[in-house]
């Protein structure tokens, strides 16, 4: 083995790609004809129908304006996996998303089944932003253009390894961090400054056909001077390493999970969990704090009922015996005040 070799980290692959390091408990069905599979077996299955925007309630933001407290962390759900979180005394996006359809185009694509639960308009001062990864619902281009000619250098970018070169792509030329897995930004604030550390998820990265891969994935753990926390998932299948998480960055006033896009399972298990998947990893975080479901209820992404996933993950923490007291599944436009 060369220096080269033994100093490059796991999910680092040779080829300059990235890649998942540990084994997957569920194959990945992504090669060898599982598009097509999928898409065949779509045509010849009746799916539940799109949810009509009365089915999705909806609740007035209360938002701290400018700023939040220092000690005090507010949760706002905007969709998707687009919240407003105020804490240590700023203002952070995650995964801004406002456009009315995840797709390259306007025309056709998953298109949401209610509007934004916050507008663009009505954001207080935006300091930072937490890109997860390149996936057309959780990197919208408009948004980050919109985002960054309202608010210019004002703005910090953090984003998995290989996302700085599309954004400078896109004029966004200062205060961006490419970082990768464990890597931590410190923003300065008026409290003292907030803490973010890019932490493991297992997914994929594409956002055209000649690509895949080439720009990492993440999640991100923020943690203020005064010891409080929060835990952003970004988009992952079920791993081993929510323990590690746990253990490294916890524990955690708040975290926020994906609980959607599951079904079928022989497809979307190693990029999506399901809500009993996200109620285990919640468990491996530390198994404690406010939990968050996401990436829920805004897009049809993939075959299961979109109301299903709250429903299943109502049930999945009755059953884990965790504390009623901690499950807040929020409305469209709905604040979490931790």
């Amino acid at each position: 083995m060369t220096e080269t070799s033994r100093a490059r980290p796991a999910h680092h692959g040779p080829d300059g790609r990235f890649r998942i390091p540990w084994p997957l408990e569920v194959a990945d069905q992504r090669a060898g004809g599982g598009v097509l599979r999928w898409q065949w077996e779509r045509m010849w299955s009746k799916q539940p129908p799109n949810p009509q925007p009365s089915d999705l309630p909806r609740a007035a933001p209360d938002i701290a304006r400018p700023r939040a407290a220092a000690d005090e962390i507010r949760i706002t759900w905007i969709g998707h996996a687009s919240f407003l979180l105020q804490i240590g005394g700023l203002n952070l996006l995650t995964d801004p998303h406002f456009s009315q359809r995840a797709s390259p185009l306007s025309w056709m694509g998953p298109k949401r089944f209610t509007p934004p639960g916050l507008a663009l308009s009505d954001l207080p001062p935006i300091d930072a932003v937490l890109l997860s990864h390149d996936h057309y619902d959780h990197l919208d281009e408009p948004t980050v253009r919109e985002l960054h000619a309202t608010h210019d250098d004002a703005l910090t970018w953090i984003a998995p390894l290989g996302h700085a070169t599309w954004l400078v792509a896109r004029g966004i030329t200062r205060n961006v961090h490419d970082v990768d897995w464990w890597d931590t930004v410190e923003l300065p604030a008026a409290g003292g400054p907030l803490s973010i550390t890019c932490a493991p998820a297992q997914h994929w990265t594409r956002r055209g056909l000649r690509e895949f891969n080439d720009r990492l994935w993440g999640s991100f753990a923020l943690r203020t001077v005064s010891g409080r926390g929060v835990y952003f998932g970004g988009d992952s299948g079920y791993f081993q390493g929510y323990g590690e998480i746990g253990r490294r960055l916890g524990p955690f006033d708040a975290v926020m999970m994906p609980i959607g896009a599951y079904d079928p399972r022989w497809f979307m298990a190693p990029a999506h969990m399901n809500p009993d998947e996200a109620v285990r990893a919640y468990g491996d975080l530390g198994g404690r704090g406010a939990f968050v479901p996401m990436h829920w209820g805004t897009f049809r992404l993939t075959d299961e009922d979109p109301l299903e996933p709250p429903v299943r993950l109502r049930a999945a923490w009755k059953d884990s015996g965790l504390p009623p007291g901690d499950l807040h599944v929020l409305p469209h436009g709905g604040t979490l005040i931790v």
